[in-house]
């Protein structure tokens, strides 16, 4: 049986391989993060097996991974070192940084290509995995289509870390996320506050923005560092203890598994430690959380909220949830306040903006109070209904617009009347919240009639049911068809001003907008 023929791996068809010549084959080895005993056996049979060895380095030769595989590579190998021509991104090539790499890539696939044309089996090694940030893929790219190719998986340097730190990356549910240290340092800072556990790569001169980005993400304190991990120079320790000076590129920050964290090592209660955060959920469902609130979500010990609201987050191991009715705000909130007294970190879940009709008011007038002064709140915004509803629905909000509710369990209904009337006289456009309940039938009918005081007949009206949830509707009337029956707790009614525009489109769809410019008068 043939090399090509035992190869299990190959993914290019034996149409590619020329009739009169058989081609080599091409070895993509991983070589694990470093330690010789941890590569695979599959990647010493391969480099047994090659005849030409190649390898990336940096300009001053020496190549971590030759030096991982060295005890492996014999006198009659073909040694191929791939030496970049630069690893900073200062270079005066014509086409900058990247296209001084990639005429460098180009370069050396062609080199390769060579041997492989003369029949050569060619193993490029790398450390870690090949297709985990690995040089190896970008000779993958120019060269797998046209010869046979196996990629030999290794440990990757994350399952080092993690191993050498003796802590859990994930457990359960858990999501880890990969990122690297070369990402805007606003964009690390919403990745580390939405995820449970990450590793952030390419440390190095990216250190300092790293460190911010984990202290203002709120995860400084959990972080450890990994550095050369199970390499010669290995070095292990708390994040925050190490100076930026001292770091190389090859050092991970580890933010490790939350609950495996807190299964091994709990965390003393501390009554200075206790906060409330008010959280936003957007209108329906994860998608709608802001990365700030799911890392808060993540990071309480007690969750607070109406049942509708608190079944929209995830169940976490070890964190309590404390289910209530909608009418009960203040109760809840005391509730919530008095566990971050004894110390507790409280997220308190919120439909929509917390802010809007929601629970930061119920808090922070609780909070305002003694107590509870002493108590750090912290409300955290989220999509509102009323900004949900006018996307799906186009841009009737593109211009001023007022917000208000119709529930008169809080305020008589002679005051809603009245802003109403206001609003409508100085043609806004309207949200219009809580429009009606199964005790309240009467409230979008007198609405309706007090608008058409000051507004057309014709005047679009929106009405958004369920939005973002799998009941989702969204229908536009006339003001003067507004009915109702079709209006329930879970709808928002969106009412145009006299500027309000409604528009059929080429695909048959229907947009309300309204422009931005306003008529003089």
């Amino acid at each position: 049986m043939s090399e090509q023929q035992a190869s299990s791996g190959t993914t290019a068809p034996a149409a590619a391989q020329s009739p009169e010549r058989s081609t080599g084959h091409l070895y993509g080895v991983g070589l694990g993060p470093g330690d010789p005993s941890l590569m695979t056996v599959r990647a010493v049979e391969i480099i047994a097996r090659a005849d030409v060895v190649a390898y990336h380095s940096a300009r001053h030769g020496r190549s971590i991974a030759r030096s991982i595989a060295a005890q492996h590579i014999r006198p009659d190998h073909i040694e191929e070192a791939l030496v970049y021509p630069v690893t900073t991104e200062s270079t005066d090539h014509p086409g900058g940084y990247r296209g001084a790499l990639d005429e460098f890539y180009e370069a050396a696939a062609a080199r390769l290509a060579g041997h492989l044309d003369a029949g050569r089996t060619v193993a490029v090694i790398s450390e870690g995995d090949p297709f985990f940030y690995g040089s190896y893929q970008h000779m993958h790219k120019r060269l797998a289509h046209r010869y046979p190719t196996e990629v030999i998986p290794g440990v990757t340097s994350i399952s080092a870390a993690a191993a050498r730190l003796g802590t859990p990356l994930t457990e359960a549910d858990e999501v880890l996320t990969v990122l690297p240290g070369t990402l805007p340092e606003e964009e690390l800072t919403a990745r580390l506050s939405a995820t449970d556990s990450a590793v952030v790569m390419k440390l190095g001169r990216t250190f300092p923005g790293v460190r911010r980005a984990l202290e203002r993400s709120g995860r400084l304190t959990e972080a450890r560092y990994v550095e050369r991990a199970t390499m010669a120079g290995e070095r292990t320790g708390a994040f925050s203890d190490i100076d930026a000076d001292s770091v190389p590129y090859f050092s991970v920050a580890v933010v490790p598994s939350r609950i495996a964290t807190a299964a091994e090592e709990p965390e003393p209660v501390a009554a200075d430690r206790g906060e409330v955060v008010v959280v936003g959920t957007g209108p329906a469902g994860p998608r709608w959380l802001t990365p700030e609130s799911r890392g808060a979500l993540a990071a309480a010990d007690d969750l607070v909220g109406y049942t509708t609201y608190l079944d929209r987050v995830p169940v976490r191991p070890g964190q309590r949830r404390h289910p209530s009715d909608n009418k009960v705000e203040s109760e809840r909130a005391e509730f919530a306040l008095d566990l971050a007294r004894r110390g507790r970190r409280v997220a308190v879940v919120s439909g929509g903006d917390p802010g809007i009709f929601a629970m930061a008011t119920a808090v922070l007038e609780v909070a305002s109070e003694e107590p509870y002064r002493s108590v750090p709140v912290r409300v955290l915004p989220g999509v509102t209904a009323a900004n949900a509803a006018a996307a799906r629905a186009g841009a009737p909000l593109g211009h001023d617009y007022a917000v208000l509710s119709l529930s008169d369990r809080l305020k008589p209904w002679e005051v809603i009347a009245e802003r109403l009337r206001a609003a409508a006289s100085a043609d806004l456009a309207l949200a219009l919240y809580n429009p009606g309940s199964r005790s309240r039938t009467w409230q979008v009918a007198k609405a309706r009639d007090v608008l058409l005081e000051h507004r057309a007949p014709d005047t679009p009206v929106i009405l958004a049911r369920d939005i973002g949830g799998p009941e989702e509707s969204l229908r536009t009337v006339r003001l003067t068809d507004l009915d109702p029956a079709q209006v329930d707790m879970r709808t928002i009614l969106l009412v145009g001003s006299s500027q309000t525009r409604r528009v059929r489109r080429g695909d048959d769809s229907e947009v309300v907008w309204t422009p931005r410019r306003y008529p003089e008068r």
